[in-house]
C-alpha cells in the first residue's frame, strides 16, 4: 500500500529534485507531484509525494515543521 503525503509551505523556487532528495532518505518514492498554476504556470509551493506507507510515516515524523532553505 502507498499512502500520498501533502508537502506544503515550501519555496515557490522548489524543485521536483529537491524534494525527491529530501524524502528518498526515508524510502522508495513512488510520484511526485509538483503542484502549478493553471493560468501562469508557476509552482505553487505545495507538491504530493506518493511513497509506501510505512516510508511516508517516517518521513511525516522526521520532516513535519522542519525548515527547508
Amino acid at each position: 500500500m502507498t499512502k500520498k503525503v501533502y508537502v506544503g509551505n515550501l519555496s515557490f523556487d522548489a524543485t521536483e529534485q529537491q524534494v525527491r532528495d529530501l524524502f528518498s532518505e526515508f524510502g522508495k518514492i513512488e510520484s511526485i507531484a509538483m503542484i502549478n498554476d493553471r493560468d501562469t504556470g508557476r509552482f505553487r509551493g505545495f507538491c504530493f509525494v506518493e511513497m509506501e506507507d510505512s516510508a511516508a510515516v517516517a518521513a511525516i515524523n522526521s520532516l513535519n515543521g522542519r525548515v527547508v532553505d
